[in-house]
């Protein structure tokens, strides 16, 4: 990684003794960022290496292996740009590359040379080049300023300017200013971005999906989630758009792969970049999750993933083209109910009210804190109250067009016709010749998965739901077209669909988006539906803004408050930047008379394929092999078998998928890819007790790699 300059150094190692001073000895609680980890207690708890092969500002360590797909993690395991991460992080751009005729999606793919890869299209890595703390800037620039919208407006607009500056100084890079505490903490990173990224090795999907959502966030498993990408960029060595004419990308630091893998209680740790934790919250914020988002979101997703597979069932391609959008909406839908359950057995709003009132008091104790933030914990409550009135409504308008994908496309026609309606009548053809483009790329994306039959079904649920709310959470476009009967409701969303020319993609492409003029001459009751609904939206983004305005100087203020009522300071939740977590494999006690042992095996496969369910359909080559003792090196002796997945017990969450599981020495041993449905609960809080994540051992994708798919050369290229 890049040296920062003196300034920014000092700024950097004042991360080290404010926001994020953390002192552990053991397997704790957090995701630490890289300037922590002379504080985290690597040393005695296992590791064998020194803090500063992982990471040494200036040298190269074990970080710059790490890259970001996506919203996955991956790393670099060959000075050939070979990336190893989860099937289920490539499996999007396994959908889109799949054909009915060639179905890598459900056979797999296997490139013998670098010539037979295929571009893995959606897909981006991102490699992490610096960062700095930038706190004082932004806070600075709003330490005046008492208006809440005013205070994100301020905020945002300083971050694009830090942003614009970074990349100003360094066009070869990407800057991102990221909020590591609400309306307290800033840091600015700097990132390198690869957009030429090629699928090497996908094992076919009865492997790298065995299981399938009958195991999702369930221990035990026996997933072969893991997928083999590789970088590529231009002659010169910059990134590059796609092109035959590249070539692989060669990493400062790629990871040495062990394949004699880990044993039970053997120190481990986790290079990635988890996605969002919300630990350091008030009680009111996880009542919200519990009592409204969690619950609505289950439902509404149960319902679009059972209308998309009855699209399935009489149409292979819409099945194909839904995979990937049910694929997503099933792991929230488990992950969502595993944390409602995970909230109600610990009880985790009562610990939290609990927390709250203690802190309390504590301000109340102390006439300098009395003074200044006297009427923190009834603002909180007095806002929550607020967002729990029109709570449906929110969540409502947060789903309508990630639900149906018309309404994504009259969207983005409108936002055109009204972009271009700007321009003088003698510019529009002009303007639509230099913009059309781009918007018939992003309406191809959404065509790409629409399915008239879903879709008609997931938007008539949509406004039969939205003409049901009641009080405050009313919606006055659809109020305004007055069904005295609710039956009706469906009815007219169907019609909408149906009667709307957007409905054809040949129609919109060949005739509507012909030129400016047939455009602008184009409309149907869609498209009006759309543009009054989102009138109804942007004025109610007006108040949302309003209240992100008061809820990030709270929880700056909630969050300072609690840790000098705790006397340390805290590890940031998790935000999307490169973290460090660390621990042990070790198995766990989920209810009551039961112990889960860390390894799961080959002979567990067989088992469930015995069961005769789909989920658990295998290559019979496993149990060929497996009866036949054909274990190779892959065999673990304890075991007399060849270990498949593995749990441990450090802290992760979403966009640690991928994510390379190290062994004392920071070689890698397996990749990350799950949670136990325990552990679901992680994003709100942590413990040793239940929370364990899920990996697949490395000797199971070699043995796979080498006995099943015939991909020796990706063991050949890893040095084995």
């Amino acid at each position: 990684m890049k040296l920062l300059n003196t300034k920014s150094w000092s700024l950097l190692l004042l991360l080290a003794t404010t926001a994020f001073t953390i002192q552990a000895k053991s397997p704790d609680e957090g995701m630490f960022p890289l300037s922590e980890l002379s504080r985290a207690g690597l040393k005695s708890a296992g590791l064998k290496i020194s803090e500063k092969d992982i990471y040494n500002p200036g040298k190269v360590g074990l970080v710059d292996a790490l890259v970001q797909v996506s919203g996955c993690t991956g790393s670099f395991i060959s000075g050939s740009g070979l990336i190893i991460t989860n099937h289920h992080c490539a499996f999007s751009a396994v959908q889109l590359a799949s054909t009915p005729i060639n179905n890598y999606l459900k056979n797999g793919f296997v490139a013998q040379s670098h010539e037979q890869e295929i571009e893995a299209r959606g897909l981006t890595i991102r490699i992490t080049d610096s960062y700095e703390d930038v706190s004082d800037k932004i806070l600075s620039a709003v330490a005046q300023i008492t208006d809440p919208s005013e205070r994100i407006n301020v905020i945002k607009k300083k971050q694009q300017e830090l942003v614009a500056e970074a990349q100003k100084q360094d066009p070869t890079i990407k800057a991102e200013v990221s909020e590591m505490f609400i309306g307290k903490t800033y840091v600015l990173f700097r990132y390198k971005t690869i957009e030429d990224v090629r699928l090497v090795y996908i094992p076919r999907q009865n492997i790298g999906e065995f299981g399938g959502e009958t195991d999702n966030w369930v221990w035990p498993r026996h997933t072969g989630d893991y997928s083999f990408l590789r970088a590529y960029v231009g002659k010169d060595g910059a990134s590059a758009k796609f092109s035959k004419d590249n070539v692989p990308y060669q990493p400062k630091k790629f990871l040495k792969v062990n394949p004699k893998g880990v044993n039970e209680n053997d120190f481990v740790f986790i290079l990635g970049y988890p996605g969002r934790t919300f630990r350091h919250r008030p009680a009111q914020y996880i009542q919200y999750q519990q009592n409204f988002l969690l619950p609505y979101v289950s439902n509404l997703y149960e319902f679009q993933n059972d209308r998309m597979y009855e699209a399935g069932k009489t149409d292979n391609n819409a099945a194909l083209y839904l995979a990937t959008r049910i694929k997503r909406n099933a792991n929230v839908l488990k992950n969502y109910k595993g944390k409602l359950k995970g909230l109600r057995n610990i009880a985790l709003i009562d610990t939290k009210r609990k927390e709250d009132q203690a802190l309390s008091a504590f301000i109340n104790s102390k006439a300098n804190l009395k003074t200044k933030y006297g009427t923190l914990m009834s603002d909180i409550d007095g806002l929550y109250n607020l967002i729990n009135q029109d709570a449906y409504k929110e969540m409502w308008m947060n789903n309508i067009y990630t639900s149906t994908s018309l309404m994504r496309v009259a969207k983005e026609i409108n936002i055109f016709k009204a972009a271009m309606l700007e321009q003088k009548t003698t510019q529009q053809q002009a303007f639509f010749e230099l913009n059309s483009a781009k918007l018939k790329t992003n309406l191809e994306a959404i065509y790409e998965s629409y399915s008239q039959y879903a879709d008609l079904r997931i938007f008539a649920k949509m406004l039969e739901d939205a003409h049901a709310f009641q009080g405050n959470n009313q919606i006055e476009s659809i109020q305004k077209l007055k069904f005295q009967d609710p039956q009706l409701v469906g009815a007219y969303a169907g019609k909408l669909i149906t009667e709307s020319k957007l409905n054809n993609s040949a129609e919109v492409f060949n005739h509507i988006l012909a030129n400016s003029k047939s455009l602008l001459a184009y409309s149907d009751e869609l498209l009006k539906f759309q543009s009054a609904l989102d009138f109804d939206i942007q004025n109610f983004a007006v108040e949302q803004k309003r209240r992100d305005g008061v809820l990030n100087k709270l929880m700056g203020d909630y969050v300072a408050v609690k840790e000098l009522y705790q006397s340390k300071n805290f590890i940031p939740d998790a935000n999307s930047t490169l973290r460090l977590t660390f621990g042990n494999i070790k198995g766990y006690s989920p209810v009551d008379a039961t112990y889960m042992k860390p390894f799961t095996t080959l002979a567990g496969i067989i088992q469930k394929g015995n069961l005769g369910e789909a989920d658990f359909d295998y290559p019979s080559e496993i149990k060929t092999a497996w009866e036949n003792k054909n274990f190779g090196p892959y065999v673990k002796k304890e075991l007399n078998d060849v270990p498949v997945n593995m749990l441990y017990n450090m802290d992760t969450t979403g966009g640690n998928s991928g994510s390379p599981i190290m062994n004392a020495y920071g070689e890698l041993i397996g990749v990350n890819f799950d949670r136990s449905y325990d552990a679901t609960i992680n994003d709100f809080a942590w413990n040793d007790s239940y929370s364990r994540s899920i990996g697949v051992d490395i000797r199971y994708v070699l043995w796979v790699a080498d006995k099943i798919d015939n991909a020796q050369f990706i063991l050949k290229e890893m040095g084995i």
